[in-house]
């Protein structure tokens, strides 16, 4: 099985579904590897936290906002914390604000040390 191959995670994917041992940690890894967020998303939405990890992870390097916010936004804290680090890299003060405006001490923190710039 190659990462290249198509054929690879659906296999595998069917493997889990069966609930083959170790076959749903083989489908987190192969889906970062291949960065296929709608895979990672697929299992983090059904609850598999390792698969929620690598997803955060793999939306940080990608800069994929929006992913980091629909997962801050469903309450990981994890999520929220590489959306604030990410938001500060780009310069994005709406994103600061809108998470500070929610309350958030660590985005109006970042903001603050922006705006003051």
């Amino acid at each position: 099985m190659t990462e290249h191959d198509p054929t690879a995670l659906s296999a595998l994917r069917k493997r889990a579904e069966h609930g083959a041992p170790g076959a749903v940690d083989e489908l987190i890894e192969l889906a970062a590897e291949l960065g296929d967020l709608n895979e990672l998303r697929r299992l983090a939405d059904a609850g598999n936290t390792d698969a929620t990890d690598e997803l955060i992870q793999l939306a940080a390097d990608q800069g994929d906002l929006a992913e980091l916010r629909r997962l801050s936004d469903g309450g990981n804290a994890t999520a929220t914390d590489q959306l604030i680090e990410l938001a500060t890299e780009q310069d994005n003060l709406d994103e600061l604000r809108r998470l500070a405006d929610r309350g958030n001490t660590t985005a109006a923190e970042q903001l603050a040390e922006l705006t003051a710039d």
